[in-house]
């Protein structure tokens, strides 16, 4: 049985998850879910992806985690 804490961070990653698909369209679950908590993986992986800049993707990822109350 999982705990309200458990069940509010997994919560919180499911928004993260699709926040991020909107953001970077070229995510599947299964990239996401192989980075979870890890942002520096995830990051390296959105910009293998996307082409786009490590330091804008960071702030991307921290503006999204803010609005969802997601700690990395």
């Amino acid at each position: 049985m999982t705990t309200p804490k458990e069940q509010s961070a997994e919560g919180s990653w499911k928004q993260m998850k699709g926040r991020l698909k909107e953001a970077w369209g070229a995510l599947s679950d299964d990239d996401m879910d192989r980075f979870e908590g890890r942002r520096d993986q995830l990051v390296g992986m959105i910009e293998e992806k996307t082409g786009k800049s490590r330091e804008g993707i960071r702030k991307k990822l921290d503006d999204i985690a803010k609005k969802v109350k997601y700690k990395f």
